[in-house]
């Protein structure tokens, strides 16, 4: 009756897109010395999330559903900045980018806590604990 469950799919896109943003935080402060280096980032999840909803708002969970568009291929164009904000070219904030790895990891958990309560509901719905 229900392969497939939408809530466990923006569960899944939220954490998979964290863990993209959180490897581009990474290499940014990795390469916080690096002449030449620009700050690489990916659009917060909402933004990417919100594109890819269908122009109505509906979003096809089948083929077959209405006439909404079958799936949400999301968008992450990794974005690099242009500016260089040192004498060696490099726009890498050490503090900016501690402060989103902190967001990235609220995001993860976040999408952890929806998923295990959706699996907790799921789990009350069938009588099981």
């Amino acid at each position: 009756m229900f392969t497939e469950l939408n809530v466990f799919k923006i569960a899944y896109s939220m954490a998979t897109h964290a863990g993209k943003r959180q490897a581009l935080v990474s290499q940014n402060i990795a390469n916080a010395d690096t002449p030449g280096y620009h700050t690489k980032d990916i659009k917060p999840f909402k933004e990417i999330f919100a594109a890819s909803a269908h122009p109505t708002g509906m979003i096809a969970s089948r083929g077959s559903h209405l006439n909404g568009a079958a799936g949400n291929e999301m968008n992450w164009v990794v974005t690099s900045s242009d500016d260089g904000s040192d004498p060696n070219d490099n726009s890498v904030s050490v503090e900016t980018e501690l402060l989103k790895g902190v967001e990235v990891a609220r995001q993860h958990k976040r999408a952890m806590a929806i998923y295990k309560s959706s699996m907790n509901i799921l789990r009350s719905s069938l009588g099981k604990q």
